[in-house]
């Protein structure tokens, strides 16, 4: 394609909120339900930065979430950006223990997204990163375009798979690619490790970086990409309760205005993203 771009960013939100203190993350108590309270604030936040840099982003939204944030939920539709799913109330698939409890878990999360802001969203994300054996299926039988949970590239999306063998008597056997876009994450591109800080079953994750250490990670991660992977996808996750502190605000700031001071770099909605990956390409 002569207008394919030398990379794409896309800026992408898990608006969590309290879903993520709810749904097995907590305990929720009156602190970490404020937390995700916080995480209205920084949507707020998160959509003034993007209309004043005029550029899109993808939301995952919980249908909890939709429900608890209608307006704000509507609001992210109305300034043009896109939604994908995230579960309804930020459940681990792998935990949820049946194809039939991962199926209702997932219609409920379209309903509440359709009944509060009249879309259908093309795309999903894991809340816990992870899959279970069913999740691909079930997201091929309800219409997804795309998938952003795995981890088996970085800047390069791919075709899902289906039927993956693990033996440990031998060499793993790869299933079937199907027809869907892996838009691949990283921890190394996720907010929350970095910055959350996290006292949780007597363990404790620090986060609380410095802004500009994450800034060097992630300016990095795209000058690799920018050299050595044309085409290629940035896809940072940043969760409204995190990255929406001043201080953090103000790096997404500077780094929106770093990747776009170079030649042939388009800001896509990840929605786009998987359209492009699919064009020119027949499908597995």
């Amino acid at each position: 394609m002569d207008d394919q771009p030398r990379a794409t960013v896309c800026l992408s939100f898990d608006f969590d909120a309290i879903s993520l203190w709810v749904g097995g993350f907590g305990p929720p108590t009156p602190g970490t339900i404020s937390r995700g309270e916080f995480g209205a604030v920084g949507t707020r936040r998160l959509l003034t930065l993007l209309e004043r840099a005029g550029v899109p982003g993808t939301f995952f939204v919980p249908g909890h979430t939709a429900e608890t944030y209608p307006e704000i939920t509507r609001a992210i539709v109305a300034a043009g950006h896109e939604i994908g799913h995230h579960g309804y109330l930020h459940e681990d698939p792998l935990g949820l223990g049946s194809r039939e409890r991962e199926r209702e878990v997932l219609l409920r999360g379209l309903d509440a997204l359709d009944r509060v802001a009249g879309v259908r969203p093309v795309g999903y994300r894991s809340p816990a990163w992870d899959n279970s054996p069913h999740t691909i299926e079930l997201l091929l039988e309800h219409g997804f375009r795309y998938d952003s949970s795995l981890m088996g590239d970085d800047f390069t999306p791919y075709w899902c798979r289906i039927g993956d063998v693990l033996d440990a008597d031998g060499p793993y056997r790869f299933g079937a690619a199907v027809d869907l876009v892996e838009l691949p994450v990283s921890w190394e591109l996720d907010d929350f490790p970095h910055f959350a800080y996290v006292s949780r079953g007597g363990a404790v994750r620090p986060g609380l970086s410095a802004p500009s250490k994450v800034e060097e990670i992630w300016r990095a991660e795209f000058d690799f990409l920018y050299r050595e992977v044309p085409g290629g996808v940035l896809t940072p996750t940043m969760h409204p309760q995190v990255i929406g502190r001043g201080h953090r605000l103000l790096m997404l700031e500077r780094l929106i205005a770093y990747y776009r001071g170079h030649d042939g770099v388009r800001f896509a909605t990840m929605g786009a993203a998987a359209e492009a990956f699919r064009h020119g390409r027949a499908s597995p």
